[in-house]
C-alpha cells in the first residue's frame, strides 16, 4: 500500500466516523448538537435522538429535516427580524401572528407565512412524535374522534386520504374547529390551520417529500402508515385540551 492509498483509507475511515456520528449508527460517537443562529429564534431540541424512531422514520431524515430544513426557517426569521422588527416577539409565541398575517407588512408577508408557519408546523411535528407515551387515544379524545369520526381508525384513513390528497408540498391535520368540532384538512407548503382555517391542530404530519423520500421514495402512502407508529397520543391528548380550553 503506497503513501496515496494509506491517505484515502484514513480520510474514508474518518468520513466514515463522522457520518455516524451524525446519523446515529451503532457505535457512532455522540450526535453534536447544532450550532445555535445569532438572533431571537432558535433551533428548538428534538428531545430525543435522531435515530429514535426508526423504522418508522430513518435517522438521516430526521438529521436532515431537523437540522437543514428547520434550521433554514430559523435562519431566514433571524433575517427578516431586521427588516421587520415586530417578529422578534413571536420567537416565544408565534400563533397570533399566524392568525393575522393581515398585520405583516405586505413586502415581508410571504416570509414570515413560509417561515414562521414552518418554525410552528415543524416545532409541533417534532414534540408530537416524541417516543412512548400512549400508542391509541384515550379519554377526551378518544370521546371527540368517536364522536365526530365514529372511531379512531375512521380518523387515520381520513387524515390519511388528505395527506395523500395533498397535492406538491404541505400538511395533514387533525384540526380543532371554531365550533369546538374535530376535522381533518390539509394545507399548502408552511401553511398553518391558524391562518385562514382559524383551526387548532391535535395532530400534523408533514408530507414534503423531505420528510420521507429517502426512505418511501414515491410511497407516500406507505409513510403515512408508518407515521403513526410515532405518535405519541399522550401528547395528542395534550394538545387537545389546549385547543379546547
Amino acid at each position: 500500500m503506497n503513501r496515496r492509498e494509506s491517505l484515502k483509507l484514513f480520510v474514508g475511515a474518518a468520513g466514515a466516523v463522522a457520518a455516524g456520528s451524525l446519523f446515529g449508527r451503532p457505535g457512532a460517537l455522540a450526535q453534536p448538537a447544532p450550532a445555535q443562529p445569532a438572533g431571537p429564534f432558535k433551533l428548538p431540541p428534538l428531545g430525543y435522538a435522531y435515530e429514535a424512531l426508526e423504522p418508522n422514520i430513518d435517522a438521516q431524515t430526521m438529521t436532515i429535516h431537523h437540522q437543514r430544513h428547520h434550521g433554514a426557517f430559523i435562519t431566514n426569521l433571524n433575517n427578516l427580524v431586521g427588516k421587520y422588527p415586530e417578529l422578534a416577539g413571536s420567537a416565544s409565541d408565534p400563533v397570533p401572528l399566524l392568525s393575522d398575517l393581515s398585520k405583516v407588512p405586505l413586502d415581508v408577508r410571504t416570509g414570515v407565512r413560509n417561515n414562521l408557519g414552518g418554525h410552528f408546523n415543524h416545532t409541533f411535528f417534532w414534540e408530537l412524535m416524541t417516543p412512548g407515551g400512549a400508542k391509541e387515544p384515550g379519554g377526551a379524545l378518544k370521546a371527540a374522534i368517536d364522536r365526530d369520526f365514529k372511531s379512531a381508525s375512521e380518523m387515520m384513513d381520513k387524515l390519511n386520504a388528505a395527506g395523500l390528497g395533498r397535492f406538491g408540498s404541505g400538511w395533514a391535520w387533525l384540526i380543532v374547529t371554531k365550533d369546538k368540532k374535530l376535522d381533518v384538512v390539509n394545507t399548502p407548503y408552511q401553511d398553518t390551520p391558524h391562518m385562514e382555517l382559524g383551526g387548532k391542530p391535535v395532530l400534523g404530519v408533514d408530507v414534503w417529500e423531505h420528510a420521507y423520500y429517502l426512505k418511501y421514495q414515491n410511497r407516500r402512502g406507505d409513510y403515512l402508515k408508518a407515521w403513526w407508529n410515532t405518535v405519541n397520543w399522550d401528547k395528542a391528548a395534550d394538545n387537545f385540551r389546549k385547543a379546547t380550553a
